[in-house]
């Protein structure tokens, strides 16, 4: 062969190689590129999902939050309504115990009543020996009403007429009065016990008053503000 002929298939050889080499890199380099676009297309597909998740994260933050908010001064605002109906029930009740102080001012009407506390305070008790306490004021009306009064719970309890001490030594307290300093104070009625103290019968008019308003309290709630009370 000549040397013709084997340089012309070296190079035929030669190019060849060259040619595939070539192609194999362009192979190589489009799987490279489309590879990296693979890669790249996840990383940013990653990348949505992750910010999606955290702003779906956060909105659901917000969300919680402005329920609580809403929910915090929904609670606030019952609770200012509910003291403003504490408050005008508790005035109500101010206003009727300083009506209280009127009743004893009519000295025949109050001696009647004297009368009638003394007498359901003995059915109560239903002692044979009890003791008396009144405001000292009131000492003059109760012992010229405990007689009939003795009578009457004998008459309606079927007993003998018990025996009533007035304690002269310790006093209800006096009506309140702008006057004196804050402390007790008592708007009339009497307050009876047995003799050992173990059983006590509180029929003053500061106490009927507690008792009444305790009972009608529902009642004074629905028609001031269309709802009972728990």
């Amino acid at each position: 062969m000549e040397d013709v002929d084997v340089r012309r298939q070296l190079k035929q050889m030669t190019d060849f190689i060259r040619q595939e080499a070539v192609e194999k890199a362009i192979e190589i380099e489009a799987a490279a590129a489309e590879e990296f676009q693979i890669e790249k297309l996840q990383l940013v597909e990653a990348g949505k999902k992750a910010i999606m998740q955290e702003y779906d994260r956060e909105e659901k933050k917000a969300g919680i939050k402005k329920k609580i908010d809403y929910s915090m001064q929904l609670n606030a605002s019952r609770i200012e309504v509910l003291q403003a109906q504490d408050d005008l029930v508790t005035n109500m009740m101010e206003s009727a115990r300083k009506e209280l102080l009127y009743i004893s001012r009519d000295h025949q009407t109050y001696k009647k009543l004297l009368r009638i506390l003394i007498v359901q305070s003995l059915l109560r008790l239903k002692e044979p020996a009890v003791l008396l306490r009144c405001r000292k004021e009131d000492l003059e009306l109760v012992d010229s009403v405990l007689e009939s009064a003795r009578d009457e719970y004998a008459d309606k309890a079927n007993v003998y007429p018990p025996e009533i001490v007035v304690d002269h030594h310790v006093f209800l307290p006096s009506a309140p009065s702008h006057y004196q300093a804050p402390g007790p104070s008592c708007s009339g009625g009497v307050v009876l016990a047995s003799r050992d103290g173990k059983i006590v019968c509180e029929n003053t008019l500061d106490a009927r008053l507690q008792v009444a308003f305790r009972k009608k309290l529902p009642e004074i709630r629905q028609s001031l503000f269309g709802q009972v009370a728990a």
